[in-house]
């Protein structure tokens, strides 16, 4: 049981992980012994993250922007000249996008839809021989990180982000399935209100938005980290295609 939950060994990569949830979850993944790569669209931003991460556990920064499959294809291959294998893919890598429906422009569909909904399953995809590799020793584990938005409706106009984490939801469910023929477990989480750079309402308001939180808070990074890591470690092992909600009751709330 002392093992249950330890990381020690292991690599993990994390798109999107120099800020925000990204950031919680490589945060936890280095506490508990993983050596941990992170990727971001802006190459200072990731290098310096990776940096001061580096105090928890070691930390590298491989910047990449895997919205089109041809970023997804490179940062694989640049991933796959440092490691043989990857234990735990986390795409966390996402982006938002609000508009009146009359006027919500295709460009918005379509950055959103490509970083939200395809890259998982392209930069996964491109990625297999190494998740594949680990899997010869023990679970490999890919963790999709959706949104409540995808479980339930959100007021707000953001129609391709609730579109887009919908299917990320049921992406994983298909992608599990085929995968766990291979020794691969895959999973997602759909988180609620954490302080973001997305979430600049949890991050600047958290006591206004708290207050439509039953649990009566925004989530911490203890709560993603917790999360993640339950997923990634071998208490996750026999959890196969299923999303876990991350919300303080949210979803339950809007009913």
């Amino acid at each position: 049981m002392n093992d249950l939950f330890s990381l020690h060994g292991r690599t993990a990569l994390v798109t999107g992980g120099s800020r925000g949830i990204g950031r919680m979850i490589a945060e936890g993944f280095l506490a508990q012994g993983a050596r941990v790569y992170i990727s971001s669209r802006k190459a200072d931003a990731c290098d310096k993250a990776a940096a001061e991460m580096c105090k928890i556990g070691p930390c590298v920064s491989l910047p990449a922007d895997v919205s089109s499959v041809e970023a997804a294809t490179a940062m694989a291959a640049a991933f796959a000249e440092r490691e043989d294998r990857l234990d735990i893919l986390v795409n966390n890598a996402g982006a938002a996008w609000g508009a009146e429906f009359d006027t919500f422009p295709e460009s918005g569909w379509d950055k959103v839809v490509n970083l939200n909904l395809k890259a998982p399953f392209f930069l996964t995809q491109a990625l297999a021989t190494q998740l594949r590799t680990a899997a010869k020793v023990r679970p490999a584990k890919v963790i999709n990180i959706a949104s409540i938005d995808g479980v339930s409706v959100n007021p707000l106009e953001t129609y391709s982000y609730a579109a887009s984490k919908a299917g990320l939801i049921h992406l994983t469910r298909r992608m599990a399935l085929r995968l766990i023929q291979d020794n691969i477990v895959v999973t997602a989480i759909a988180p609620g209100a954490f302080a973001s750079d997305m979430n600049k309402d949890a991050r600047d308001h958290a006591d206004a938005v708290s207050a439509h939180v039953p649990a009566g808070r925004i989530g911490s990074a203890e709560d993603m980290a917790g999360a993640a890591i339950y997923l990634a470690s071998r208490a996750g092992d026999y959890v196969v295609g299923s999303t876990l909600v991350v919300d303080g009751g949210v979803t339950h709330a809007r009913g």
